[in-house]
């Protein structure tokens, strides 16, 4: 059913009902964003977001019950970028396709960020060629990682609360899982701060939100 409402949107989905198997045709497949139920034979839906993250930053979106509370977080931190709760309708999950496909550039445009790089303390973010450079050296980030880094990063200085971050970064016009945002945060940092368990880069501000730090050691 939901492969035909895909079809009906000009989506060409391919289907699996296999973890084990979806791993096997992954790399022939290419496909531009994955959703993934957790519960699948084979291999379930961490294991193969874990693995797709160690190959790719294609875009995932888990599909899960409501009280899959340990399973959203496990998904989020195994590497997902949103994720939907059954039941769904089909207009709330193809807005959240939609918002993860499009371009980061887009989004950019429309969060009034018009500037083509951003170049501050010691990371240089170009959001035209989807790029971020630290100490010379290119990061790989996930397109929903990169544009958070870009939302903060357009900001120095400024508190962004997760209601806010969530807007910008996912596209939740009503308030949405805060978690989405703190597990990001946390990947992010793992991956351009020296010490994610010290962050300089991006700053916790406790009780509201996140700020990229208009100070950074090094710079």
């Amino acid at each position: 059913m939901l492969s035909i409402v895909l079809q009906t949107k000009s989506y060409r989905p391919v289907t699996c009902t296999d973890g084990s198997r979806a791993v096997e045709i992954f790399p022939t497949v290419e496909p531009d964003l994955v959703l993934l139920d957790i519960m699948l034979p084979g291999m379930d839906g961490i294991g193969i977001a874990r693995w797709i993250r160690s190959r790719s930053n294609v875009p995932i979106i888990m599909l899960t019950a409501k009280s899959d509370t340990k399973n959203i977080v496990e998904g989020l931190e195994a590497g997902a970028d949103d994720y939907v709760v059954k039941p769904f309708s089909t207009d709330e999950l193809l807005a959240r396709i939609h918002a993860r496909l499009r371009p980061v550039s887009v989004r950019a445009t429309q969060n009034g960020q018009g500037l083509p790089a951003i170049i501050h303390g010691l990371i240089e973010i170009n959001r035209q060629k989807h790029t971020a450079i630290k100490r010379g050296i290119q990061l790989s980030l996930t397109p929903t990682e990169f544009e958070l880094l870009y939302v903060l990063a357009s900001h120095p200085g400024e508190v962004l609360s997760r209601a806010e971050l969530l807007r910008k970064v996912w596209d939740y016009q009503d308030m949405g899982d805060t978690r989405l945002v703190n597990v990001h945060v946390q990947r992010l940092r793992q991956k351009i701060e020296d010490d994610p368990e010290n962050p300089r880069i991006i700053e916790t501000v406790r009780g509201i939100g996140y700020k990229y730090a208009a100070e950074q050691p090094g710079s």
